[in-house]
C-alpha cells in the first residue's frame, strides 16, 4: 500500500505565544524554529509581521531552515484593494516562502464582528488569496470559526472555502477556533467538505482544547482525510491551548491506521529528540514540564505498583504502550514504602545498578527507603535521591565533595530608593579534591530582585566545585515544591526540587528537616550529585 503524504505546521511561535504568561523574545523564537526544523516538520508559523516588535525582529532575521517558513495575517478589509491594504502588506514584506491567512466563514461573524456583507467577505477572501498567489507565494487560508460557521450556515461557510481554493490557496484549513466541537462532528464535517469538492490534499484542520478533545478532533480529521494538521509544542495556546504536537507526532508515527497509511517528515531519530524538545522549550519559558504529558512527561513510563513493575522487567510491553526510547524518555519505576524487591531491582537497573536477585544489600535499601518515608521523605517523587540512598548502601556512591558548613541571612531593609525590601546572602564550606573552599553568594533573581535565601545557597553551592564546574553550569532548578508534614513543634518540611539540564535531562530530589533552609539544601546537594554521576564524573 502506499502511504501519503502528511504535512505538519507547527504554531508555536505565532498561537504559542498567546499562551496566557508566554512571551518569546526574538532570540527564543529562533532556537525553537531551529528545534522544530530539525525534528522535521513541514511549516513553521513565525507570528504575525507587523503586529508586534518581536514578530517583525523575527522576521527581519529569521532562521534559514528546511521547512517553509511562514507569515501570518488576516485578509485585506473591505473598502480598499489587496494592493493598498497597509496590514496584508506588512506580512507579505516578510520575505517568507508561505502566507497564512485568516479569514471569517461563520456568517454571524462577518456580519457582526466586522459589519460587512457575505458577499464583500467572500470577495475580501479570493482577492487576498489571488494577491498573495501573484508574489510568488504559497498560500494557505486559515478558515476561522470554520465548524461553527458549518452548523449555522454550511452553503456560506462552504463558499468561503471554494472562494479561497478558486484563488489559488494551496491549503484550506478548517479551524475550530472556539474549540468547542467534538471528534465525531470533526470527522463527519470534514469529509462533508470533501465531499463538496475540497480535495483532502488541500484541507487541514487546526484545533483547540477547550474541551480537552484537540488531539483527538486532529486525528478524526486527518482519518476523514485532511492531510495537513496544525499544531503546538507541548500543547501552548490561548485559553486551553492548541493540538498538541508532542503527542500527535508519536501517535500519527507509532499508531495504526497512521503509521501504516501515512508518511510525514519525521523519522525514527527524529522523533527520539521528542522528549528533548519538550523539555527545552519549558526551560525556555521557565515552566515546569507537565509531568503527566503522554510521551514525553516524566511519568508517561513511571510504574509504581509492584505487580506492575514485576511484569515489566520480564515484558516491558505488558504495561507500555510504545517503547520510552523511541521518544527519547526512559522507564521510571518509582520507590515508596510499597515497594518490593521486584520494584528495587527494576529500578536500579533502570540506574545502570545490576543487583543480583537476593543480594542482601536488597532488603537493607528497602529498610532504608521505609525507614526514611516515615520521616517524611518520598521517593516515587524524586527517583534522583533514590538512586544516591541506593548507592549509599551498595558502596558505590562517589565522594565528589563535602559541605562542611553553610551560612543563610536575610536581611529587610530600606534601599537608597526608599523602598523596602530583603537581600539574602549566603556562605558555603566545601572540600572539594582536598581543598577547603569558601564560596559567597546574594539571592538576586534574573530581574535583578531578591529570589530569597534558598536561591543564594543554590547560587554559593553551585559557584566553585572545581573539576565538576563544567556539569554544574549546566544544570537548572525547574521547579520548587514545599509540604509541611505533622503538625504543631513536631512538624517538618519535606522540599521537592526538579532540577533539568541542556541534554533535556531531568530529575528530581528531596530533603527533609524542621528548618525549610537545610531540607532545601540537601536536596540541592542530592540533585549536584546525581548530576555528576550521571554526566561520568571521576
Amino acid at each position: 500500500m502506499t502511504r501519503q503524504r502528511l504535512y505538519l505546521y507547527d504554531t508555536t511561535l505565532r498561537d504559542g505565544q498567546q499562551t496566557q504568561g508566554v512571551q518569546f523574545s526574538a532570540a527564543e523564537k529562533a532556537e525553537i524554529a531551529r528545534m522544530l526544523d530539525a525534528l522535521g516538520v513541514d511549516y513553521i508559523e513565525g507570528g504575525w509581521p507587523g503586529a508586534n516588535p518581536t514578530d517583525s525582529d523575527f522576521f527581519a532575521d529569521a532562521p534559514a531552515t528546511r521547512a517553509t517558513m511562514t507569515a501570518f495575517g488576516m485578509t485585506k478589509r473591505a473598502g480598499r484593494s489587496a494592493a493598498n491594504d497597509d496590514v496584508l502588506a506588512a506580512v507579505l514584506d516578510a520575505g517568507t516562502r508561505a502566507v497564512c491567512l485568516v479569514g471569517k466563514t461563520h456568517d454571524y461573524h462577518v456580519t457582526e464582528a466586522l459589519g460587512i456583507g457575505l458577499d464583500d467577505n467572500l470577495a475580501c477572501i479570493a482577492d487576498s488569496v489571488a494577491h498573495v498567489v501573484a508574489q510568488g507565494r504559497e498560500a494557505l487560508f486559515d478558515a476561522e470559526h470554520f465548524f461553527d460557521g458549518y452548523t449555522a450556515n454550511p452553503a456560506y461557510a462552504l463558499s468561503c472555502l471554494q472562494a479561497a481554493m478558486e484563488a489559488g490557496a494551496r491549503w484550506i484549513v478548517l479551524c475550530d477556533t472556539n474549540g468547542g466541537t467534538l471528534p465525531a462532528r470533526v470527522g463527519e464535517v470534514t469529509r462533508a467538505v470533501i465531499a463538496a469538492g475540497i480535495p483532502g490534499e488541500r484541507l487541514g484542520i487546526h484545533a483547540h482544547d477547550d474541551t480537552g478533545n484537540a488531539v483527538a478532533c486532529s486525528l478524526a480529521a486527518i482519518e476523514a482525510g485532511a492531510r495537513q494538521v496544525q499544531g503546538t509544542l507541548n500543547g501552548l495556546g490561548e485559553r486551553c491551548g492548541n493540538a498538541s504536537l508532542t503527542s500527535l507526532i508519536p501517535t500519527l508515527l507509532l499508531k495504526e491506521p497512521f503509521r501504516s497509511t501515512l508518511t510525514t517528515g519525521v523519522g525514527p531519530k527524529a522523533l527520539e529528540s521528542l522528549t528533548r524538545i519538550s523539555r527545552r522549550l519549558d526551560e525556555i519559558l521557565n515552566r515546569v514540564p507537565l509531568r503527566a504529558a503522554p510521551y514525553v512527561g516524566a511519568s508517561a513510563f513511571a510504574h509504581k505498583a509492584g505487580l506492575h513493575a514485576s511484569a515489566i522487567l520480564k515484558a516491558p510491553q505488558t504495561y507500555e504502550h510504545v517503547d520510552p526510547a523511541t521518544v527519547g524518555n526512559e522507564r521510571v519505576i518509582p520507590m515508596s514504602n510499597q515497594a518490593g524487591q521486584s520494584n528495587l531491582r527494576a529500578r536500579l537497573a533502570g540506574a545502570g545498578i545490576e543487583v543480583a536477585p537476593g543480594d542482601p544489600a536488597l532488603p537493607r535499601i528497602l529498610a532504608a527507603v521505609k525507614q526514611r518515608e516515615d520521616q517524611g521523605y518520598a521517593y516515587d517523587s524524586a527517583q534522583a535521591s533514590f538512586e544516591l540512598l541506593a548507592r549509599e548502601e551498595l558502596g558505590a556512591l562517589p565522594d565528589f565533595f563535602e559541605v562542611e558548613r553553610y551560612r543563610v541571612t536575610v536581611e529587610r531593609r530600606m534601599n537608597a530608593l526608599g523602598r523596602r525590601i530583603s537581600v539574602s546572602e549566603a556562605v558555603v564550606v566545601a572540600r572539594v579534591g582536598g581543598q577547603r573552599v569558601m564560596s559567597v553568594s546574594d539571592g538576586l533573581g534574573e530581574n535583578g530582585e531578591d529570589a530569597g535565601p534558598v536561591h543564594a545557597l543554590w547560587r554559593a553551592l553551585a559557584k566553585d566545585l572545581g573539576p565538576w564546574q563544567g556539569s554544574i553550569d549546566q544544570m537548572a532548578l525547574a521547579d520548587f515544591r514545599v509540604r509541611i508534614i505533622g503538625a504543631g513543634t513536631d512538624a517538618v518540611t519535606r522540599v521537592t526540587i526538579d532540577s533539568i539540564d541542556r541534554s533535556g535531562a531531568a530529575w528530581s530530589t528531596v530533603g527533609v528537616s524542621p528548618n525549610i533552609v537545610d531540607a532545601s539544601f540537601e536536596a540541592l546537594i542530592d540533585a549536584i550529585r546525581w548530576k555528576l554521576i550521571h554526566d561520568g564524573a571521576a
